[in-house]
């Protein structure tokens, strides 16, 4: 059984890779910019969708606000690219939590933390969500299947990562160039055809929303201003991902600031031109999406027609300018799914490392700091991988439901990270020598500073605005990583406190004496090897313990006993309750209370089986007891194993020669 499972793991895991493979290329331009801008370039598959939507309660006339709505969220998107780069200046390392920490302290860097493993969270939930909708635009048959859809895309991306599957950059970089290369080509196509009347009108042309009852008597200045805000806070889901390039400067080749900003500054501009353009083009072929298609009726109130199916919105546009079903629209289509899965492996990619990193801080269990076979952080990708599943299910799947928790962590890390660079940048502009640059320093803190009001801005608009439709529940789940985090670093500094070494304590100081206790559950083979262990130890004292569970046995185990002549006494142990620990437990205490500097070590015979199902026959009472004896101050316990036939696994040497480890202090080589 061990060795199927082994076989089914390889054949998930894939075979273990040499430390040595750890070190990777770092990236030029054309490269680094398709790899970490993936992320931001994917929002256009779903921002315009959002801003519609919202726009739709309003009725078809509230539609026509959606170009200057997009204009808006690009315009601040725009100023967050231009205050990262000024941020990647002062800090190369990247992120919002190094920035946040070093400037603001740990709380800030906690709190954006748990904002960013959040992001990342919903970035594989929202890219897998809005993926299985794109894919049933090209294949209908998938139409009623998209959380499923999305639960595979998200299990086949862990078991890639797992993997270590996508260190390779090229054909990533080559998918992201084609997305943009159709992408651009249905722009400029789609304006062409616009000047010259050409332009077809989108499927979704044909319906209209009904309009929300809060709007059904037009649209008041009041209402138009809360229905155009609440528009923009859903679009400002296009700002998400922007921050990917900071946080990876260091895999950027060299000059590693310069190559980072011009990868941002391509990234923003090119997601700025995507986004106007789409948003240009669904106002001119009359698109309409809205979050439930049960809420369209046909132009004029008439029946929608029984065909209809709601499609994102760059596939409308695709099908409406490249031909319903052409080559060019089912290709941009698929390489806006692509893109999606790209940046999906993207957040797979950064969340591990920023949990190995609190973990390395101590802010997360010490576990997400190991590597598996293949060399990636494994326990944080089955973290998020867990994380993210959920997210579907719960949701079903639902892009626009998803996003509404999205932005408003989004936005809270930018914000505490742009007031970190205004700290960083004061702090400079004091210790900075020379009227010139201590201008480009005032310079460098007013860009952040803007970036901070806008960001601040936006973050409580989207946190007024969607309050209601779940940015509360992002805020709560930040404020309960934060608590959970901060409980972490609390019981790791305590523990390090207490295993500090002392200048009082000596580490040459040895107890008084040392007691051993075998316990015996029968007198067979095993017991004896744990006997004359104790006995080569040579221990102060030594004595078997026998807890009387039931008479019969007890009296053949003792008969047994001096049957062999051994010359150690046999304690027998009253258990009226048929228990082992106890009875063990209240024994020790006593000898403890004896002579308090003196160690009881408590020797216990176990057997060694195989793997698989034979391992739940034996040594279960074993461990209960062991994990009852390791939390009694003063006694130490001594597993001593007996190997049964079959448990012996073979040592697979992984590497291509001999490997010879030194030996501490003595400069040979280990046997």
């Amino acid at each position: 059984m061990a060795r199927v499972l082994e076989s089914v793991r390889r054949l998930l895991v894939g075979r273990p890779y040499d430390t040595e493979r750890l070190t990777s290329r770092p990236l030029g331009r054309l490269t680094a910019l398709p790899v970490f801008s993936a992320n931001a370039w994917s929002s256009v598959a779903y921002a315009p969708d959002e801003i519609l939507l919202t726009l739709a309660l309003g009725g078809t006339a509230a539609l026509t606000m959606g170009p200057g709505i997009g204009m808006a969220v690009v315009a601040v998107m725009l100023l967050i690219v231009l205050s990262y780069r000024v941020s990647i200046r002062a800090h190369p390392e990247g992120g919002d939590y190094a920035i946040s920490s070093a400037n603001l302290g740990p709380w800030a860097g906690v709190t954006v933390a748990a904002a960013m493993m959040l992001d990342f969270v919903f970035t594989v939930a929202v890219s897998m969500a809005a993926m299985a909708h794109y894919l049933v635009a090209v294949i209908p048959a998938l139409a009623g299947a998209e959380t499923w859809v999305a639960v595979a895309g998200v299990g086949l991306l862990a078991v890639a990562n797992i993997r270590g599957a996508g260190r390779g950059r090229l054909t990533p970089a080559l998918l992201a160039f084609l997305f943009l290369a159709l992408l651009f080509s249905m722009i400029v196509a789609g304006i062409v055809q616009d000047q010259i009347g050409a332009l077809e009108p989108a499927t979704s042309a044909a319906v209209e929303p009904m309009p929300n009852p809060a709007f059904a008597d037009g649209l008041g200045q009041v209402a138009l201003a809360v229905l155009a805000l609440r528009a923009f806070s859903s679009g400002s889901a296009l700002a998400t991902g922007v921050e990917v390039p900071a946080s990876n400067v260091a895999a950027m080749a060299k000059p590693r600031i310069k190559t980072a900003q011009f990868v941002m500054l391509v990234m923003g501009l090119i997601a700025a031109a995507s986004t106007l353009g789409v948003m240009y083009l669904a106002n001119r072929t009359g698109v309409v999406f809205v979050l439930d298609p049960t809420e369209l009726q046909g132009a004029g109130g008439g029946p929608v027609p029984e065909d209809y199916v709601q499609n994102p919105v760059v596939a409308q546009l695709a099908n409406a300018i490249f031909g319903h079903g052409g080559f060019f629209a089912v290709a941009l289509i698929l390489s806006m799914a692509a893109l999606l899965v790209m940046a999906g492996h993207s957040a797979f990619k950064n969340f591990p490392e920023l949990a190995s990193r609190l973990a390395k801080d101590s802010y997360l269990p010490r576990q997400l700091l190991t590597r598996g076979d293949r060399l990636g952080y494994t326990n944080g990708v089955v973290l998020l991988t867990l994380a993210a599943l959920i997210l579907i299910l719960a949701f079903r799947a639902q892009t626009a439901l998803l996003v509404q928790l999205y932005v408003i962590g989004v936005f809270l890390s930018f914000t505490v990270s742009q007031l970190g660079m205004i700290r960083h940048w004061s702090r400079e502009l004091a210790h900075t020598p020379g009227s010139r640059a201590r201008q480009a320093v005032r310079t460098r803190r007013v860009v952040n500073l803007v970036g901070f009001v806008v960001t601040a801005l936006v973050a409580l608009v989207v946190l007024i605005t969607r309050f209601g439709q779940g940015a509360w529940v992002a805020l709560l789940a930040i404020a309960a990583m934060v608590f959970i985090m901060s409980r972490i670093r609390e019981h790791y500094d305590a523990v390090a406190a207490e295993l500090t070494l002392t200048p009082a304590e000596d580490a040459r100081a040895l107890p008084s004496r040392v007691h051993a206790v075998i316990l015996v559950l029968s007198v067979q083979r095993p017991t004896l090897r744990a006997l004359a262990y104790a006995r080569a130890s040579r221990p102060s004292s030594l004595e078997a313990v026998m807890v009387d569970l039931d008479k019969e046995s007890t009296r053949a185990h003792l008969e047994a006993w001096d049957r062999l002549d051994l010359p150690v006494p046999v304690t027998v142990l009253a258990s009226p309750y048929r228990e082992i620990a106890e009875p063990l437990i209240r024994h020790l205490r006593a000898l403890r209370r004896q002579s308090p500097r003196d160690l009881v070590v408590v020797y216990i015979p176990e057997y060694v089986v195989g793997g698989g199902w034979k391992s739940l026959l034996h040594n279960r009472t074993n461990k209960r007891i062991k994990e009852r004896l390791h939390r009694e101050p003063g006694v130490m316990v001594a597993s001593v194993p007996w190997q049964l036939s079959g448990s012996a696994h073979p040592v697979k040497n992984r590497l291509p020669g001999p490997v010879e480890s030194p030996v501490q202090g003595t400069g040979r080589s280990a046997d």
